[in-house]
C-alpha cells in the first residue's frame, strides 16, 4: 500500500498524472479507501507478558516429559491469562500466542525425554514465571 502511493506521488510529481475530468468522456469518479485497521497499542507491560508466555510454553512442554505432581493446565492458564488481556487486541493476542509456542517448541528441540536438565529446568523457569506474574500483577495489576 505504501509502495503504490509512492509511487503515485513520483508519477504525478513527473507530470504523468491527468485530471480524471480532463480525460475526454471520462466521469470524474471517487473511490472510497477503507480506513486502515487499528493497531494494538501495546501495554507497557507486554515485554514482561511476552516473557511469562515463553515460559508457560516452556514449562507445557517440559511437563509433558517429566510429569510432576501439581497443576499440569499450563495451557489453560495461558487460555486464561490470553482472554483477560488480549480479548480486543487480537494482535497482541497473536504475539502472546507465539512467544507461548516459541517456548514450547524451543524445549521441545533440545529436551526429548526427562532427564535431570529437563526437571532443573522445569523448576527453573516455574520459579522464573511464579516471580515474574507476582512482579506484573503487583506492578500493573488493578
Amino acid at each position: 500500500m505504501m509502495k503504490r502511493r509512492i509511487l503515485l506521488s513520483l508519477l504525478c510529481g513527473l507530470g504523468m498524472c491527468l485530471p480524471l475530468a480532463s480525460q475526454v468522456g471520462a466521469q470524474p469518479s471517487v473511490k472510497s479507501v477503507p480506513p486502515p485497521a487499528p493497531v494494538d497499542k501495546p501495554a507497557p507491560y507486554d515485554s514482561q507478558m511476552a516473557r511469562l508466555s515463553e515460559i508457560l510454553g516452556a514449562v507445557q512442554y517440559l511437563r509433558t516429559i517429566c510429569p510432576a505432581s501439581g497443576s499440569e493446565e499450563w495451557r489453560k492458564s495461558m487460555n486464561d491469562l490470553l482472554a483477560a488481556d488480549t480479548a480486543s487486541e487480537p494482535h497482541r493476542k497473536q504475539r502472546m500466542t507465539a512467544a507461548f509456542n516459541r517456548g514450547y517448541r524451543t524445549f521441545a528441540a533440545v529436551h526429548t525425554a526427562c532427564t535431570p536438565a529437563a526437571i532443573a529446568a522445569e523448576e527453573k523457569y516455574r520459579n522464573e514465571g511464579a516471580t515474574l506474574a507476582q512482579e506484573i500483577a503487583s506492578r500493573f495489576g488493578n
